[in-house]
C-alpha cells in the first residue's frame, strides 16, 4: 500500500490577522479539575468519513496502535501504513506547553512504564494474545467436565461395589440360613430317631418285664390254624382262635394269673377251661383231654390247668386258644394279644 501524500503547506494566521476585536491565544495549563470527565452521556461530534477532532482521542488511538505490536504484520504480513503529520506553525509551542501524558489523571495509568503492573502488561500485550482468555476458559471447562465425569464414574463404581457387597452378603446369609436349616432338620431327624429308639427300647423293656408274668400255653407246639382263617369246618365260617398242635397229654399252662370262671364240657369245644384276668379279659382253653382246675380257683402264671387232647369238633390233638376282652362273645386275634404281652407264638 502506498503511503499518504504529504499535506500541503499551510500558514496559520497570527493573532493580528484576526483583527483587534478577535480574542488572542493564551497558554492552557490543564489541571485535575479541568480534565476530569463529566458524568453522564456525551455526544461526540463526528465529521463525515473521519475521526473526531479531539486531540485526546487521537493520542489514545496512537497509543493503542503502538501497543498492538505490529498488528498489520499479523494480518497476512502486509506492511504497516506510514502516517505523516504536517508541521503546523505554532504547533511546537503548543506541544511544549502541554503537560506530560503520564501526569494526566486517568491517562497516566494507560501508558505507565511500570512493568510490574498488571494493567500495563495487559495494555502493552500484543493483540495476538487476546485469545488466551478463551483458551484458559475452555481448559477450565474441560477440566470441570473431566472432574464431573470422574466423580460420576467414582459414584458408579462405588454403587456397583456396594451392590456386589450386598449381593455377596445376601448370598452368604442365604447359605448360612440354608446350612442352619439343614442342621436343624438333621438334628430334628436325629432327635426323632433317638426318641423312637428310646421308645422301642422302653417298650421292649416293658414287654420283657411283662413277659415275666406271662407264659405261652404250650412249651412244644406247631401253629396249625390262625385267627380269621376261612373254612367250612367252623360254624362261623372262619377260625375264631389260634391252634397249637401238640401230642395228647402235653401240659397246658396258665398264661397269666387270674380266676377260673369255668372248667368242664363245652360241646364243639370239648373240655374247656376259662380263666378271667384282673382286667376282665377271658382266656378260653379248648379240646383238652383232662382238666386240672375247677371253677372259682385262683391260678398263677405257669400253673398247669390241663392236658392237650382231641375232644369236641377236631381233626387231631391240639390246643384251641381264644381271647375275649371284657368277656365279649366276639374274640380277637390271640397271636396279636400274646405279642402285646411280650410273647411270640
Amino acid at each position: 500500500m502506498a503511503s499518504n501524500r504529504p499535506a500541503p503547506e499551510f500558514s496559520y494566521p497570527s493573532n493580528d490577522e484576526f483583527g483587534p476585536d478577535q480574542e488572542t491565544w493564551e497558554e492552557w495549563n490543564p489541571t485535575e479539575e479541568s480534565v476530569r470527565p463529566v458524568r453522564g452521556r456525551h455526544r461526540v461530534a463526528r465529521q463525515r468519513g473521519g475521526l473526531a477532532r479531539s486531540s485526546t482521542v487521537l493520542g489514545v488511538g496512537v497509543i493503542a496502535a503502538v501497543g498492538a505490536g505490529g498488528i498489520a504484520t499479523a494480518q497476512g504480513g502486509k506492511p504497516a501504513v506510514h502516517i505523516s503529520m504536517p508541521d503546523l506553525p505554532g504547533l511546537s509551542s503548543v506541544k511544549d506547553s502541554l503537560p506530560e501524558a503520564t501526569s494526566l489523571p486517568g491517562v497516566g495509568a494507560l501508558i505507565s512504564d511500570d512493568s510490574g503492573s498488571d494493567t500495563a502488561t495487559a495494555s502493552a500485550a500484543p493483540l495476538t494474545t487476546v485469545g488466551n482468555g478463551t483458551s484458559d476458559a475452555g481448559e477450565a471447562l474441560r477440566t470441570r467436565i473431566l472432574a464431573q465425569a470422574e466423580t460420576q464414574q467414582d459414584a458408579a463404581d462405588a454403587s456397583a461395589q456396594q451392590a456386589a457387597q450386598d449381593a455377596a452378603a445376601k448370598k452368604a446369609a442365604e447359605e448360612a440360613a440354608a446350612k442352619q436349616d439343614a442342621a436343624e432338620k438333621k438334628e430334628a431327624a436325629a432327635k426323632k430317631k433317638a426318641e423312637e429308639e428310646a421308645k422301642k427300647k422302653a417298650e421292649a423293656e416293658r414287654l420283657a418285664e411283662l413277659a415275666k408274668s406271662y407264659k405261652l400255653p404250650v412249651a412244644s407246639y406247631t401253629v396249625t390254624g390262625t385267627f380269621g382263617q376261612p373254612g367250612a369246618m367252623w360254624s362261623s365260617g372262619y377260625h375264631t382262635g389260634l391252634d397249637f398242635a401238640a401230642s395228647t397229654g402235653t401240659p397246658i399252662y396258665a398264661i397269666h394269673s387270674g380266676t377260673v370262671t369255668e372248667a368242664g364240657w363245652a360241646g364243639a369245644y370239648g373240655y374247656r377251661t376259662i380263666i378271667t384276668l384282673d382286667d376282665g379279659t377271658e382266656l378260653w382253653f379248648c379240646h383238652q383231654s383232662s382238666l386240672n382246675v375247677s371253677a372259682g380257683q385262683k391260678v398263677s402264671t405257669g400253673d398247669v390247668i390241663g392236658r392237650v387232647g382231641a375232644t369236641g369238633n377236631v381233626t387231631g390233638p391240639h390246643l384251641h386258644l381264644e381271647v375275649h376282652p371284657g368277656g365279649d362273645a366276639t374274640g380277637i386275634d390271640p397271636a396279636a394279644w400274646l405279642r402285646g404281652k411280650g410273647l411270640t407264638p
